[in-house]
């Protein structure tokens, strides 16, 4: 994983790299660990019906201008916390939206 500003690359088991945008990140006392919601950037990454999918991991940060390391979520604990987050930053960006109109 390389870190730009907002932006990582992700390389997959294939060697294949794919720009993505970061989201958030956030890090989880009860699991002692960072973890990073982000999304692939470019048209390619929508799907048919023009959705792009968040993806989620657990990360260790780089130190200063070394690469850091997406680690994959072990337990159904941790998916459970992690499906707890994104369901109030759901709710928070829904308040925002109308507090725009």
């Amino acid at each position: 994983m390389e870190h730009g500003d907002r932006h990582i690359t992700v390389v997959d088991e294939h060697g294949n790299e794919q720009l993505c945008e970061i989201l958030f990140t956030f890090e989880s006392d009860d699991f002692g660990k960072s973890y990073v919601f982000y999304y692939p950037v470019g048209v390619e990454a929508e799907d048919e019906n023009g959705e792009t999918e968040v993806h989620v991991s657990a990360f260790i940060p780089g130190d200063e201008n070394k690469e850091g390391e997406l680690l994959p979520i072990e337990t159904e604990e941790e998916w459970d916390m992690i499906e707890e987050v994104w369901n109030t930053f759901c709710a928070e960006q829904e308040e925002e939206d109308e507090d725009d109109e």
